[in-house]
């Protein structure tokens, strides 16, 4: 004989209730390590198609870059690549996680400021040299007239 079942109607589960405003998102290639004050943290390339750019990593160095050591941030528990070089040290991918001073770094920023200001400056000279107040090429804008009063 066979053992009493019962019915399939009865048997309940419960139900999984899920936010609707939790939505998947993809988890980043690389970890966003925590904010410490002073510091600027950035992600410099130490190989390219498996080959070592040494001349690269020996820039940033030579830059200020300082190798962030793996036990300081445990928070982004990854696993650092195989046969690394920066043993130690924060790499995933080809890219080792580097901070420099933030103070060395808005001095940096300025300096790469002044140099894009110069060259604008230059393509307008040169741009503008070759111009006919009979036929403008470009109105100048960067020019600016105040006035006070009725015109």
């Amino acid at each position: 004989m066979a053992a009493e079942r019962t019915p399939r109607e009865s048997d309940t589960r419960k139900e999984e209730h899920y936010r609707q405003d939790d939505s998947w998102v993809p988890a980043s290639i690389l970890p966003t390590p925590r904010e410490q004050d002073g510091w600027t943290f950035r992600w410099i390339r130490t190989s390219i198609l498996g080959q070592a750019d040494n001349t690269n990593v020996s820039r940033s160095m030579r830059e200020g870059w300082i190798p962030v050591k793996a036990e300081d941030h445990p928070e982004l528990e990854l696993q650092s690549d195989l046969n690394s070089r920066f043993v130690g040290n924060v790499e995933v991918g080809g890219l080792l996680l580097c901070k420099a001073p933030a103070e060395k770094i808005k001095s940096r920023t300025r300096h790469f400021e002044k140099v894009a200001a110069n060259q604008m400056e230059s393509v307008d000279n040169n741009f503008l040299r070759e111009n006919d107040p009979r036929m403008p090429l470009m109105k100048p804008e960067r020019n600016t007239r105040t006035t006070f009063g009725r015109s």
